[in-house]
């Protein structure tokens, strides 16, 4: 489904901000010259430049791997209950800083189960209590050997806005592109309690690249 959807390099969600701020600065630099003020207008539009890229991706091949949705550092790997779910999960936190790829792309070949968005506050993702209490949109997907996960998009401190391109239904393979955070957030990946996670607190990960963690097989 998400594969009408095209990412270039640069990401299409930033395309407004990197034109925006290219125009910002190059009309201040046109009228008023080269000062101070142009040159943070052009480092702006570095930063706006570099927090849009959406590179390509190798998946890897592993068929038990559930791998990252999102480039960023661990923060939080502990057993928890899934609060969309109501199991008993293994929780795999990733945040996301303001210079780390923002796009989302699928852990796992799967169908879409569930979508549930909901409005919330803007505290730094990095704190617990952001994923309960930050505008979050969860992903229920019923995995390809049976398992079920949820992931879930997180808003943090400078992010005002959750880009979700998939609905109930949808069947996505890995590392396919499925959403976008823009400005700082966090990734929330709810596992069954028998999967082992190949990531450790601290740890950074690259989307799609970075196996989180391994399923194991449903008995027939």
């Amino acid at each position: 489904m998400n594969q009408k959807y095209p990412h270039p390099f640069l990401a299409r969600e930033g395309w407004p901000f990197i034109g925006g701020t290219f125009l910002l600065a190059l009309l201040w630099t046109a009228f008023a010259g080269f000062g101070f003020i142009a040159a943070v207008l052009w480092i702006l539009f570095l930063i706006v430049t570099q927090f849009f890229r959406d590179p390509p991706r190798t998946v890897p091949s592993m068929p038990e791997a559930v791998l990252s949705p999102a480039d960023g550092q661990v923060v939080k790997v502990e057993k928890t209950i899934d609060p969309f779910t109501n199991e008993e999960a293994i929780l795999i936190s990733v945040f996301m800083n303001l210079f780390n790829v923002h796009c989302q792309r699928f852990p796992v070949n799967g169908t879409v189960e569930d979508v549930q968005y909901y409005p919330g506050k803007f505290l730094n993702a990095d704190l617990d209590k952001a994923s309960t209490e930050n505008e979050r949109n969860a992903v229920i997907v019923r995995v390809n050997d049976g398992n079920r996960i949820t992931v879930v998009q997180v808003a943090g401190l400078v992010a005002r806005r959750i880009l979700c391109y998939i609905q109930k239904g949808d069947e996505l393979k890995k590392g396919e592109r499925y959403g976008f955070i823009r400005f700082g957030s966090r990734l929330d990946v709810y596992l069954p309690t028998d999967a082992t996670p190949c990531v450790t607190i601290g740890e950074k990960v690259l989307g799609t690249e970075t196996i989180l963690a391994k399923l194991a097989p449903k008995a027939e």
